[in-house]
């Protein structure tokens, strides 16, 4: 059994559609858990594929990219923002989710590289207390489809680095950290195809605390799932101008 690792946002529906719907599902043993957690079981050897945020790749030994799906966006992904009640200039302390490493350093590149501001970087537990809309924070996943609508100030950090280098982003691509089967990898990429194939029948399928026509939307509009050229460029970027040290140790 290849043990699997998938993140448990929303954006993965249409790959766990896919995987489960799928005869490869037999040869797999799929467990779930935020950005973070999928890194830490792939770096500690708990997984051999998964979703992996794109931030960790270059840590993790071994680690390359099999597949040619991903969670990205071509400018919008509507799940990765920053939220204020203060705009940018005046933003003083900047809260971050720490479910995502990925999300940190893109925020902390365009702080630097492109808004031109230095807030103090703190992290939250969003598991303890909700937001303050008067603060400013980085929300992923669910929580920045959750709460990002209340505040005042709203970026999103996809449109930001579109707005920056002109290229789409890529947040978490499918990665092992061993060779795999061949054989396995071409089955576990029809599965995906297949999820990213049937989206809106993967949103009729689950149970979602967002309306069917929001997740729809966001899915079909927002997310981009092919890890194309464009993309490819657009993370070697973000791996040049984030992570230098450790850009030399990916391999496609």
């Amino acid at each position: 059994m290849i043990r699997i690792a998938a993140i448990s946002y929303l954006n993965a529906l249409p790959f766990i559609y896919g995987l489960k719907h799928h005869p490869v599902s037999e040869r797999m043993d799929l467990h779930f858990g935020s950005p973070s957690a999928v890194a830490t079981m792939m770096a500690r050897n708990e997984a051999d594929l998964g979703l992996v945020p794109v931030a960790a790749v270059p840590e993790i030994p071994g680690c390359r990219v099999v597949s040619d799906y991903c969670i990205g966006a071509e400018k919008s992904v509507g799940s990765v923002l920053l939220c204020s009640g203060c705009p940018l200039e005046k933003i003083s302390t900047l809260y971050i989710d720490t479910d995502s490493r990925t999300s940190v350093v893109l925020a902390k590149l365009l702080a630097g590289k492109f808004w031109n501001i230095t807030p103090r970087f703190e992290p939250f537990d969003f598991a303890l207390e909700q937001p303050d809309t008067d603060g400013s924070y980085i929300l992923i996943g669910d929580k920045a489809l959750e709460y990002g609508s209340r505040f005042k100030f709203v970026y999103d950090l996809a449109e930001e680095w579109y707005r920056f280098r002109r290229k789409p982003f890529v947040f978490a691509c499918w990665a092992a950290n061993k060779e795999l089967d061949p054989d396995f990898l071409q089955e576990f990429g029809r599965a995906l195809a297949y999820g990213v194939n049937h989206i809106e029948d993967a949103v009729n399928e689950s149970e979602s605390v967002f309306p069917r026509p929001f997740v729809k939307k966001y899915l079909l509009h927002n997310i981009s799932y092919r890890l194309d050229k464009d993309k490819k460029e657009g993370l070697q970027d973000f791996w040049t101008l984030a992570l230098e040290e450790l850009k030399s140790k990916v391999r496609w």
